[in-house]
């Protein structure tokens, strides 16, 4: 293993913020719903129907994630990355051409771009956690941050930055079907570059000056464990697996229905405190992209931190900050600076999910099967993906057409009591063992 020329590990988490950059533009879908949902404009989608594109590309994704589990295995990482890398480009450019109404919206950004997705997300995770065996929290997170970080690229050229939306109207097709077709031919290429490097380390590797925890009694059981691998029957017979899997899907109600609603929040909230509908329209996407930077921080910072104080005391803190800052948003959106704040501390917090979660299942479940093991948790994040924004969209098309912000209580108190549910059934998680 010593006499091996290896390549530098970093170069991996490179490669993993270069595709995840790209996987990240559906949470940018909040500066799409303005638009679609305009009343006499070119789409006229309800808010539930907006809120569905959204809900079913985030579905898919967590479905697919599965497949690519197993997949990853079979072709490795790196063709894994490039089919991914094909299908969401393709997705968004089709969706470019063709989709002018809503079921081709559904199947081509949300299936389609869904899929691609699913099948490139795990690939930075898995190949990350084994040349990073010493640093699985900081890893993950460093390299999904690259998922939250692109929101903010995607929602701000798309408006303030560029105005893509206003000024692109290539072959006549709108400003939402052009931003699609050149995000399609972008995701695609970015994702064939980054692929490059999502290779496997040599067998046996480990890093320089790392001694594995098992001839190491004294290093820290928080920092690293993942040395009994489960394969996913055996996970799936365990309560760890389920309690996991809840609080996921607890904890990301929250961020997920705060991505697909803010613009819609906080147009409602701040033009019912007098400002102007095109300055509150301003404001709230601002918080969107403050809201990607936030999330793509709280990555790095969550997955740094579990692994100085722990996965189990991460995912609790976490959740319980979540849950008291969705209790007190409805307030928050009052005033452009508080709406702002509130959007941060909601994106780091839930930026602090794609970091931990992946570490905490390498830690109870082994490092071994880790991609295919956490694309069974990440089903959770699919399914919160269809409660969050259709509650939202639920409440909000209740109003029939209204702008009256009051709608907005209700499920931010349920998304609320989600989180703080979440982080009670950490507290009673234990790491399982195996027979």
């Amino acid at each position: 293993m010593a006499e091996q020329k290896v390549m530098n590990r970093w170069y991996v988490v490179v490669g993993a913020i270069l595709i995840q950059l790209c996987l990240g533009a559906i949470y940018a879908w909040s500066v799409f719903t303005p638009k679609l949902t305009a009343e006499g404009g070119s789409y006229n989608f309800s808010a539930s129907q907006a809120a569905w594109v959204f809900s079913i590309g985030l579905l898919v994704f967590a479905v697919v994630m599965i497949l690519s589990g197993r997949m990853i295995g079979q072709i490795g990482p790196r063709k894994l990355a490039v089919l991914g890398g094909i299908v969401l480009g393709a997705g968004y450019i089709l969706g470019g051409f063709f989709g002018n109404t809503f079921a081709s919206q559904l199947i081509f950004i949300g299936i389609i771009g869904g899929a691609g997705i699913g099948l490139a997300y795990v690939v930075p995770i898995a190949v990350g956690v084994k040349w990073f065996p010493d640093k699985k929290g900081m890893v993950t997170g460093l390299a999904v941050a690259g998922f939250g970080f692109g929101a903010t690229i995607w929602v701000k050229s798309a408006g303030s930055w560029f105005n893509l939306l206003n000024t692109l109207n290539f072959f006549n097709l709108g400003g939402v079907q052009s931003v699609f077709l050149l995000y399609g031919v972008i995701f695609l290429l970015a994702v064939l570059v980054g692929s490059i490097v999502m290779v496997d380390p040599p067998a046996g590797y480990a890093p320089a000056g790392w001694t594995p925890p098992q001839n190491n009694p004294g290093q820290s059981a928080a920092s690293a464990s993942g040395l009994v691998d489960f394969v996913p029957g055996e996970m799936l017979k365990t309560p760890q697996f389920y309690m996991t899997w809840l609080t996921f899907l607890f904890s990301a109600i929250a961020g997920l229905m705060v991505i697909y609603c803010i613009k819609l929040f906080g147009i409602d909230k701040l033009t019912a405190g007098g400002m102007a509908a095109a300055t509150a329209s301003a404001v709230a996407g601002t918080a969107m992209a403050w809201y990607a930077i936030f999330n793509g921080l709280g990555r790095i910072v969550w997955g740094t931190v579990s692994d100085k104080i722990g996965r189990k005391m991460s995912i609790f803190l976490m959740c319980l900050f979540q849950g008291i800052i969705m209790l007190l948003f409805y307030k928050m959106g009052g005033a452009g600076i508080s709406l702002i704040a509130g959007a941060c501390i909601i994106g780091f917090n839930f930026g602090g999910n794609f970091a931990l979660f992946p570490a905490v299942t390498a830690d109870y479940f082994g490092n071994k099967n880790v991609g295919l093991n956490y694309g069974y948790i990440f089903v959770s994040y699919g399914i919160a993906g269809v409660i969050g924004p259709q509650i939202a969209g639920f409440f909000k098309d209740a109003a029939k057409g209204g702008s009256d912000p009051s709608i907005w209580v209700t499920p931010f108190v349920i998304a609320g009591v989600a989180c703080l549910l979440g982080a009670a059934l950490t507290l009673i998680s234990k790491p399982p063992k195996k027979s």
